[in-house]
């Protein structure tokens, strides 16, 4: 299958907030936009997120509109579950092959979750970053977009898919789909593959897997957020312990030369917000910050000061050496104070992992030739009509990447005119 459009047609890469609002301002001024991601919804992280700055909005806030304007605009094709197998040609004229894996659900499907009531198989949530199950066939989230299941077709038996089909009335479970592939004819690409959570296995000294009372932070957005595993409420996980208290460990892989070099940007303003969702539930809950330093640019310095002003909150200057997993479920935090140089060791009830930004595109970017830096951030080469947006530019907060995907449109839209 090949799909060819007219001149200066835009390929997005990454279906985020980033790569929704490059692929919408594109298509808005009239050219042709092919939007894809690997996931089978378009959201990207700001999904999974209970509020996001600058106004602390809920995902809805922002996602909403753009799936209207997405679904109202002719001149957008999405393409979920895909991925780029390979880009040849150059600026205004560039062939490039993509996949799309089989969803084994087609477009019949009117999300009415018949099929998910007589499954019996079941798999880990992925998009709560696995702290629960869910059936085998599944909508990714309940504002999923395209709002359509999903078959886990390998998790299930053969008992479940006949039962999944024979629920289906409308003949929407296909269990013989197959991967497709196809080409596009485009002027240029926008790669905005956003970013992942980095490894916190990789993290030996703070031993995440010896406790289910050490977290990270985007599992912390998932356990506050209405949508999330515990329906909004901050329990620890493996026993549903109520904690009375808490640390947050900032820099968790970021400017390490052994993990991630570069600073992360949003882990500390995102412990700030998580110290809010903290306080409205949890009023007289001790707070134990562990920094290396504490960066809110710019117009969130006044958020800061508030919470630093927060008389049952303590930040402490000292990386974190070691947690030590206690046997009544929750953990000791051992650091040194660079201040005072005293040895600290602070016993809480669950300990939060300000896990940094990696960008997502990798290794994989890497084999198409996509210009990356020492980060693996990809950069720009707007004279070769390849160009970066949002977090897979540089590590950046939601407003930033607005502005930055905005940008990265208005060079695409100039290839090939």
């Amino acid at each position: 299958m090949s799909d060819t459009a007219g001149n200066g047609a835009v390929l997005v890469v990454g279906g985020g907030i980033s790569g929704l609002t490059a692929a919408l301002e594109a298509a808005e001024v009239g050219n042709d936009v092919y939007l894809i991601d690997k996931n089978p919804y378009l959201g990207g992280r700001v999904a999974q997120l209970n509020q996001y700055f600058p106004k602390l909005c809920p995902p809805t806030c922002g996602l909403e509109i753009n799936f209207k304007r997405i679904k109202d605009n002719r001149k957008v094709r999405t393409y979920t579950m895909t991925t780029v197998k390979s880009v040849s040609g150059g600026p205004g004229s560039y062939e490039v092959t993509l996949e799309t894996a089989p969803r084994y659900v087609n477009s019949n499907c009117t999300a009415c979750g018949d099929c998910a009531e007589v499954c019996t198989d079941e798999v880990d949530n992925a998009f709560n970053f696995g702290m629960n199950k869910t059936k085998a066939i599944f909508l990714p989230h309940e504002m999923a977009f395209p709002r359509r299941f999903v078959l886990a077709k390998e998790a299930c038996s053969a008992e479940s898919l006949e039962a999944i089909k024979g629920a289906c009335k409308y003949d929407a479970v296909d269990t013989e789909m197959q991967a497709e592939t196809f080409t596009l004819n485009v002027a240029s690409v926008i790669w905005a593959t956003g970013w992942n959570p980095y490894d916190v296995s990789k993290l030996d000294n703070l031993k995440p897997e010896s406790s289910s009372a050490i977290i990270t932070n985007m599992m912390m957005e998932r356990m506050a957020a209405d949508n999330g595993p515990t329906g909004g409420q901050i329990l620890r996980p493996g026993d549903g312990k109520e904690p009375e208290s808490f640390a947050f460990v900032q820099c968790a892989g970021s400017r390490d030369e052994n993990h991630l070099e570069h600073c992360s940007y949003i882990c500390c303003m995102a412990t700030f917000k998580q110290m809010t969702y903290i306080r409205e539930r949890y009023p007289e809950a001790k707070i134990y910050v562990f920094y290396i330093d504490l960066r809110t640019p710019g117009k969130y310095e006044h958020f800061r000061d508030k919470l630093m002003d927060d008389a049952n909150a303590e930040f402490i200057k000292g990386k974190v050496a070691d947690i030590v997993a206690e046997d009544d479920g929750g953990v000791t935090v051992v650091a040194e104070n660079a201040v005072t140089g005293a040895k600290i060791h602070q016993k809480v009830d669950l300990c939060i992992l300000a896990t940094g930004m990696e960008p997502a595109l990798g290794d994989a970017g890497k084999a198409l030739g996509v210009a990356m830096d020492g980060n693996g951030f990809v950069v720009s080469e707007p004279e070769k009509g390849m160009i970066a947006a949002g977090c897979a530019k540089s590590a950046a907060d939601v407003y930033s990447c607005g502005q930055s995907s905005t940008a990265a449109a208005l060079k695409a839209i100039q290839i090939g005119r």
